[in-house]
Formats: structure tokens, C-alpha cells, sequence
């Protein structure tokens, strides 16, 4: 009989979480499990879920860059009707499901502004009589900035879980680096390797984007500042001479589009995030783009020359530490999240330039999806 997978995943602000957990699926699936991902953010056309099957949850999203607070797609504050609904929604779910495994993406590390529906979930699952296995699949950094208090809170909850998959290279980024209590945890951990978009096959070589400086803000929701910086620090750079392209992600706002289109010259191409953007890093002279972890995963997987932009707040550390470590090892440049200026990018494309390419650093194990499919084979096998 084919396990069933429980795959759990909210996207508050940008596409990243979304998008890791459907390369997940899609391995998890053709590894030979039936697979069920329910997410609870806002829908995102031509998502690519292999023979996973999908359900949406009512959406909701952050309120704001902030991400503290939750509001539904219009902006609807999230009342406890509506809560209420996710949750009765979720619970019916998992019913009819019966899996052999609940995975939940990033809880209980992270989304605790979840816990209102995550938690009878998990009572949900260990009041069954064959309990599934309840594991947590988290990205390679945590948010450094959580209190105290709810640190213990995260490893108060995931007592209830039987394992966490770090999706990481302990060579390149440690768990204990972002997380105190990971003594606390470390026996149930597992790392799996980065997990690389296993849908994202690269095609036969061409030369698109060959010698191009490409410039990339992931869903584009907090990243028109960066592409607004790129146009302006281009004719400051080294790379002044190169064929600028600007990738332009789905969630930013139609007056900043119309503004890169209207500031963009002849030499610069202003157009949507494309499906082939391994191959784009495969042929650039230069990357410029943020630090979310599919971004940096494809540009250490693919890329020759980087300048890293981490989107932050004073609450959310996650891109500026993940961008600090590369920067340590002298593998890209970055400009910190509050230093953004058409000349600070210009110096930070001069470093990059100057400096070794990412090829020359040993290769990162990207081997997560393959990782993460054999842990949950063990975990079901007789």
C-alpha cells in the first residue's frame, strides 16, 4: 500500500516557502508517495507539482514586510470566523487523508502566527490510533531575533514531532549558527543537503544571457527598491558595457513595473521572472539578486559572480545571515539591507567582479529532495 504524505505549507510574503515545498513534493511523489501539499498562502499560477496533488486552503498573507500580523488577500484583517473555517477545513483534511506522515514546512521553527490551526492539527495526528510520523521540514537558517521565550515555546512543541530535515550543507551553513536550543533538538535532526528545484531541468546549452549582468528579486513583493538600484548603479559599474536583464517577479506592484520599464534603457531588458533562470545564471557574467534560499541555492548551483541584496527587517535576520556567511567565505558580495544606494550596489558589483568565481569553491550538496524522499522511506519501511 502507497504512504500518504501530509505536506503542510504557508507562504506569507514572497513564493520561496511555496515554491521549496512543491520541489519537494514532486520528489516525494516520484520517490513513490502519495502526496497531498495543502497550502495556505495566496494562489501562485503554474505551479509545478509533478504527480503531488494539491489543495488551497481560504488564503490569507502578512499584513505587511513585517510579518507579524496576518490579513486575508484583500486585506481583510483574519478574524476567528475565518480562523475558525481554515481550521475545520485543515482538520476535515487530514481526516479523509489518513496519512502515514504529517510534514509541516518550517513549524514548529517558524509560522508560529499559525498556531492557531497548527496545533489541533498536531493533537489531530497524535490522537489517531496509528499516529503518523510528524516531522518538520525547515530551510538552512532560522530568524535570530526570536525571544527567549519562544524559543522555548519551539522546542516545547516539537516534542510532539518525531524528526526536523534541515535543508542545508552543514559544510557551508550550520543549524547551530541561528538556533540556541539546538542542543535540544540535534538527536532528531537530520540534513538533508539544499533542496535545488528538482522541476527545473536544465535545458540544452544555449547562449541566452550569455556575458549578461542578471538581476532578480524572487516573487517581487518587497523587491522593486533592488531592481530600481540596479538601473541606477549600471553606468557606475565595471559592468557598465553589458547587457543589463531584469527580472520581474509576479507579486510586484503594477506603478513599479511601469517605472523599471519607463527608467530602463536600450541596453536594459525589463521582463517577467523566467522558467529557465539555472540556465541565465549558467551563462551571466554577473548575478544580482536577494538572498532568499531558492535564489541562493540556484546561484551557488549555477552562478559564476554574485552580489547578494538581502531583503531584512530588524525582525527578520534570515537573508542577511544566510548572505553574511557566503560573503565570510568569500564566495559573493552583498550590500546590507539598509545600505541600498546606486553607488553602494556599484561597489559591491566591483568586489564581485574582482573577486573568485563561485566555481572555484567546492560544490555545495544540493542533494535535499533525494535526501529528504530516502529519510521518509525509513521512516515508513517495515
Amino acid at each position: 500500500m502507497t504512504a500518504r504524505v501530509f505536506f503542510y505549507v504557508q507562504h506569507l510574503l514572497g513564493i520561496g516557502h511555496l515554491r521549496r515545498a512543491a520541489a519537494l513534493a514532486r520528489a516525494i511523489s516520484a520517490g513513490g508517495f502519495d502526496v497531498l501539499l495543502v497550502s495556505g498562502g495566496a494562489p501562485v499560477d503554474g505551479l509545478a507539482l509533478g504527480g503531488a496533488r494539491f489543495h488551497q486552503l481560504p488564503p490569507l498573507r502578512a499584513a505587511d514586510a513585517r510579518l507579524k500580523e496576518l490579513a486575508q488577500l484583500d486585506g481583510t484583517p483574519v478574524d476567528e470566523a475565518f480562523k475558525a473555517k481554515r481550521i475545520r477545513q485543515l482538520l476535515d483534511l487530514f481526516e479523509a487523508e489518513q496519512p502515514d506522515i504529517l510534514l509541516t514546512e518550517q513549524f514548529p521553527f517558524g509560522r508560529t502566527q499559525l498556531r492557531f490551526e497548527l496545533m489541533p492539527l498536531l493533537d489531530a495526528a497524535q490522537d489517531r490510533p496509528s499516529a503518523p510520523w510528524i516531522v518538520s521540514s525547515i530551510r538552512d537558517v532560522l530568524r535570530r531575533t526570536a525571544s527567549p521565550a519562544r524559543v522555548d515555546e519551539m522546542v516545547q512543541t516539537f516534542e510532539a514531532f518525531d524528526a526536523v530535515l534541515v535543508h542545508a550543507d552543514p559544510a557551508l551553513v550550520r543549524m547551530d549558527d541561528s538556533f540556541p536550543a539546538w542542543p535540544d533538538i540535534r538527536d532528531r535532526a537530520l540534513y538533508t543537503g539544499y533542496v535545488a528545484d528538482a522541476g527545473a531541468e536544465l535545458p540544452p546549452k544555449t547562449d541566452v544571457g550569455k556575458g549578461e549582468v542578471i538581476v532578480s528579486a524572487g516573487g517581487g513583493a518587497v523587491g522593486a527598491p533592488l531592481l530600481h538600484a540596479a538601473i541606477a548603479a549600471r553606468p557606475l559599474s565595471p559592468l557598465a558595457d553589458r547587457r543589463w536583464r531584469l527580472l520581474v517577479g509576479p507579486n510586484m506592484p503594477d506603478n513599479d513595473v511601469a517605472a523599471l520599464h519607463a527608467s530602463a534603457g536600450e541596453t536594459v531588458i525589463v521582463e517577467p521572472v523566467r522558467s529557465d533562470f539555472p540556465s541565465l545564471l549558467r551563462n551571466a557574467a554577473l548575478s544580482i539578486s536577494q538572498a532568499g534560499y531558492n535564489t541562493v541555492v540556484e546561484t551557488l548551483c549555477h552562478g559564476d559572480r554574485a552580489v547578494l541584496v538581502p531583503f531584512g527587517t530588524a525582525r527578520e535576520t534570515e537573508q542577511a545571515d544566510r548572505a553574511r556567511v557566503l560573503v565570510e567565505r568569500g564566495m559573493v558580495a552583498a550590500v546590507a539591507p539598509d545600505a541600498l544606494t546606486p553607488a553602494s550596489l556599484a561597489a559591491a558589483i566591483a568586489r564581485a567582479w574582482a573577486g573568485p568565481s563561485i566555481r572555484s569553491f567546492p560544490p555545495v550538496d544540493a542533494s535535499g529532495a533525494a535526501a529528504t524522499v530516502a529519510a521518509l522511506k525509513q521512516m515508513v519501511s517495515p
